[in-house]
């Protein structure tokens, strides 16, 4: 039975399980993955795709980002790893329940191995079927194919153009927006499926 929109108890309990797709296994970051974290998200490249992240990107932020996680019930947060390797991040965010928003960035060694599809259809899973939610949206700055890409390949439509602020950037800069429907998300399902465990 689905849960209604989440709640900051439902949220708690669902950073606690861990999903698995074929090559992937997403779990909570915890404050041992902080060094990891650092290295992966410690790239321009990286900031300049991601509204939140700044860049440098330094231990602290990472243990800042991960220690408040434990406090803000706003967001379900996965560490994407491959072969017990951190590879990046997934999650949702759940600042406008009406309109929970998907991220995710990769290290940019790991880009174009399909990993951020296969995290980003894992987190869509969980989403779609743990809560009671009717869409998903999503952006991708309009300079970056390859996050479109993904979006694109896990069902989501385009609905038009925003700016948004960019930390890194220090400015805003035009986004590609995105929404998947839960009626779309279902009939698409059949791109495998992801498994979960709780811890």
């Amino acid at each position: 039975m689905l849960q209604d929109l989440p709640t900051p108890t439902t949220l708690r309990e669902a950073r606690s399980c861990v999903l698995e797709t074929e090559r992937l296994t997403l779990r909570r970051p915890t404050l041992a993955d902080v060094k990891a974290i650092a290295l992966l998200a410690n790239d321009r490249r990286i900031a300049e795709s991601t509204r939140r992240l700044p860049h440098p990107y330094r231990q602290d932020h990472a243990a800042e980002f991960v220690g408040a996680l434990a406090d803000d019930p706003r967001e379900t947060v996965f560490l994407i790893e491959n072969n017990f390797v951190p590879v990046g991040m997934v999650g949702v965010d759940w600042r406008e329940p009406d309109a929970p928003e998907l991220g995710y960035w990769l290290g940019v060694e790991h880009w174009g191995q399909g990993f951020g599809t296969e995290a980003a259809r894992a987190a869509i899973d969980f989403t779609f079927g743990e809560f009671a939610v009717e869409h998903l949206i999503a952006g991708a700055r309009v300079t970056n194919p390859a996050s479109r890409n993904i979006l694109e390949k896990c069902g989501f439509q385009w609905t038009g153009v925003e700016l948004h602020r960019f930390e890194a950037l220090g400015s805003s800069t035009p986004v590609d927006c995105f929404r998947l429907s839960r009626s779309v998300w279902a009939s698409l399902k059949n791109w495998g499926s992801s498994t979960r465990r709780s811890r």
